[in-house]
């Protein structure tokens, strides 16, 4: 997991070869003003844009989640989202079985660690990264980038 300042995201373009392109898109993008939905940037890379209000921790916990062909980059716009993680190695009670389909994994454990995200700030999880986010006031609206790296 890495977590960082949009300011700082080239420093992270070389850790995959999508990378660069998904914080090119930030970059040329008015992220305030995307409207929500799925954007196919190419092959191996797609957006997902959100404006929701933030879930209860409980909620969140029930989709403490990781997945195994994709890298998340999620990238917190406006307001602040709390964020649960355990590295995978440490979870031992999975939640059903992966759903290859959907490239989810679910866990019935509880995060080692919870942390924020404020505007402007990403987070990127590897496959060997349990998280539960979107966690916030029912009454605050997130706005959030979440982009789907092809491993």
């Amino acid at each position: 997991m890495i977590i960082d300042t949009l300011t700082n995201a080239q420093k992270y373009a070389s850790l995959h070869p999508l990378f660069a392109e998904a914080f090119a898109y930030l970059k040329k993008n008015n992220l305030a003003k995307l409207p929500d939905g799925t954007i196919e940037i190419s092959e191996g890379l797609k957006v997902i844009i959100s404006n929701k209000a933030g879930k209860s921790k409980q909620t969140s916990l029930e989709k403490f989640e990781c997945h195994q062909k994709n890298i998340d980059i999620q990238v917190c716009v406006k307001g602040t989202e709390t964020i649960g993680w355990k590295p995978l190695e440490n979870c031992k009670s999975p939640k059903g079985e992966y759903n290859p389909e959907k490239d989810v994994q679910f866990f019935l454990d509880e995060p080692e660690t919870f942390f924020q995200l404020h505007a402007n700030q990403f987070v990127i999880f590897y496959p060997e990264d349990v998280h539960a986010p979107m966690i916030g006031k029912d009454d605050e609206l997130i706005k959030k980038i979440v982009f789907k790296v092809k491993i």
